[in-house]
């Protein structure tokens, strides 16, 4: 009975290997459908448009030469100011006493050298005759230097005094129109202090704060458009005139100055303006978002092989925009970038191109 069970057991091992040799083979595994696009590089400029507002070429910090309390203040922001124009005053008590102290000063050596003048005369007419000594005559004639001398000093403190007191008039010294104010009427300010900002007449510039990425790339030369924020078409021209070396701690911009051809009626100065600028083209690649990945730290796209493989390639943003990036190096026309799928990708993995689904009819592409 054990031998029979035994036959039955190998009969049944043998059938089940000869059914598995006639057994169908499995099948490949399903391939990643991906879709792609072909490289067409392309010149792309950068368009910018920047809101700033327009200065004065030449802007002056106004104070005082002295310090002291403010009693009156004849201007306000926004006031046009004419040349040699007092803008405030200043407390005079002060240096009013230090004037009458230096003309009582020179009063005193005027009648100091009318004294010794006279004394030195009278030795003069002695001396001749025998009846003053040399000594006396030398003694004479140098306290009439002195006075002389003293007379003179005192005079230049009193100029000096006078000047000090109309420096308590701050004037302007061009015409121009007071842009800032810092101080108030009963403010004590020292000298040199800002009181006023006057932007002078003369020549206006547009200024900008631009990040400093938008000037990686040289602008085009020419003629740059200025328009009124508010009503675009009161325009004018002009050009870059200065790009500040250092950038901004604050805003980490870099400010940028365009030279305006003129002002026409309507844009004034603090008028807000905004400028277009186009940087010159460079070749570059358009690609979707969904293009871009990452290998490691560096951007990168999938690329898809003429045997139909995957492979990772490293690429340069030039620029990032709404809805695309711009690949300025790494692709140099042709190849087969993955622009949808490649989520699901990695290296020499096979791959299933499919087409762009076509349009409904009558829909907007």
């Amino acid at each position: 009975m054990a031998g029979l069970e035994s036959k039955w057991i190998v009969g049944l091992t043998l059938v089940a290997l000869l059914s598995g040799c006639g057994a169908d083979k499995p099948t490949e595994k399903d391939r990643v459908r991906v879709r792609v696009q072909t490289v067409q590089p392309s010149d792309f400029a950068a368009q910018v448009t920047l809101t700033g507002d327009v200065q004065a070429r030449v802007q002056t910090e106004l104070s005082f030469r002295v310090g002291g309390k403010i009693i009156q203040r004849l201007v306000d922001v926004g006031d046009r100011v004419t040349a040699r124009q007092v803008l405030a005053r200043l407390d005079p008590k002060d240096l009013q006493t230090n004037v009458d102290s230096a003309a009582a000063s020179v009063f005193a050596e005027q009648a100091r050298v009318k004294q010794t003048a006279a004394a030195f005369v009278r030795q003069q007419k002695l001396l001749p005759k025998g009846y003053t000594s040399q000594s006396e005559y030398d003694a004479a004639q140098a306290a009439l230097h002195s006075s002389q001398s003293a007379l003179t000093a005192a005079q230049a403190q009193l100029a000096n005094a006078r000047e000090q007191l109309s420096y308590t008039a701050l004037v302007a010294d061009v015409a121009g129109v007071i842009t800032a104010r810092q101080a108030e009427v009963g403010q004590v300010v020292q000298a040199t202090m800002p009181i006023f900002s006057l932007a002078r007449d003369g020549e206006r510039d547009a200024v900008f704060n631009v990040y400093e990425s938008l000037l990686a790339a040289p602008a085009k030369e020419g003629a740059i458009t200025v328009s009124l924020l508010d009503n675009p078409n009161i325009k004018t021209t002009g050009k870059v005139r200065e790009v500040t070396p250092v950038v901004s701690a604050q805003s980490g911009t870099v400010q940028v100055k365009v030279a305006l051809d003129g002002l026409p009626a309507g844009m004034d100065l603090g008028s807000v303006v905004s400028a277009t600028a186009q940087a010159a083209g460079q070749a570059s690649v358009e690609l979707p978002w969904a293009a871009l990945t990452k290998s490691l730290s560096d951007p990168a796209v999938w690329l898809v092989g003429e045997d139909g493989t995957s492979a990772l390639h490293k690429v340069t943003v030039g620029r990032y925009q709404t809805g695309r990036v711009i690949v300025s190096d790494g692709l140099k026309g042709g190849e087969k970038v993955v622009v949808a799928g490649g989520q699901l990708l990695h290296p020499g993995m096979r791959v299933e191109i499919v087409a762009e689904p076509a349009a409904p009819q009558g829909a907007t592409p």
